[in-house]
C-alpha cells in the first residue's frame, strides 16, 4: 500500500502569523481536492463502506458517475494525500488516510479552538 503525504503547511493560516506563500499554496491544493461534491461523496461513501475500503466498482453506482470519472476523482483524492490505493488483482482498494484529514481539520481549527478541543 502506497500512501502519499498530504502537502500541508506546518503553520496554520489561522495560528496568528502570516502563512508562506509556498505553504499556502501547498495548502490550498489539498483544499481544492476536498472542493468538488463528488469527491467529498467518495470520501464519505469510502468511510462508511464495509471496512472502511471500495474500489472504483463500488463506487460508480452510488455516485451516478461513469468508471472513468471516478477514477480521476480517486486519482486527485490519492495525490492530495487524503485517501491511499491498494492494487489487489485488477481492482484497487481506496480507503481514508485519517491523520491527513485530521492535520487538515488542525490547520483550520483556531488554535484557541485547538485548545479547548484538546482540554476535553
Amino acid at each position: 500500500m502506497r500512501a502519499v503525504k498530504p502537502a500541508t503547511p506546518a503553520v496554520s493560516p489561522l495560528a496568528g502569523e502570516p502563512i508562506k506563500r509556498a505553504d499556502a499554496e501547498r495548502l490550498a491544493g489539498v483544499l481544492k481536492a476536498f472542493a468538488d461534491p463528488a469527491r467529498l461523496r467518495l470520501l464519505s461513501l469510502i468511510q462508511s463502506a464495509p471496512n472502511g475500503e471500495a474500489s472504483v466498482s463500488d463506487l460508480t453506482a452510488p455516485l451516478g458517475l461513469s468508471q472513468p470519472t471516478v477514477s480521476h476523482h480517486l486519482r486527485i483524492l490519492t495525490e492530495a494525500g487524503l485517501l491511499e490505493r491498494e492494487k489487489r488483482g485488477v481492482w484497487a482498494y481506496y480507503r481514508l488516510v485519517p491523520s491527513a484529514i485530521a492535520a487538515i481539520a488542525d490547520l483550520l481549527t483556531p488554535p484557541r479552538k485547538r485548545a479547548t478541543k484538546r482540554a476535553r
